[in-house]
């Protein structure tokens, strides 16, 4: 059992490198996850979907919700 304290080793050493991506990886994503909140800021009235700016809602309403009416804030664009 000459290779135990080396198993052992390796072991630690694969599970300290583990940690350190995985505490890595929490950080961007939450980061990530909180830049993409900040940029979508309208909400559609009918689906509750979120879009980042006036036109690109104008674009999903008319795709999405061609029958409904179209919204007093995306008449004036």
């Amino acid at each position: 059992m000459a290779r135990g304290q080396q198993k052992l080793q390796s072991q630690a050493k694969a599970q300290e490198k583990q940690a350190k991506i995985s505490k890595q990886q929490g950080h961007s994503l939450s980061a990530q996850k909180d830049a993409a909140a900040k940029a979508l800021k309208i909400s559609c009235a009918i689906c509750k979907s979120q879009m980042p700016d006036p036109k690109t809602y104008k674009q999903h309403f008319e795709n999405k919700h061609g029958k409904s009416p179209l919204p007093e804030e995306l008449k004036d664009l």
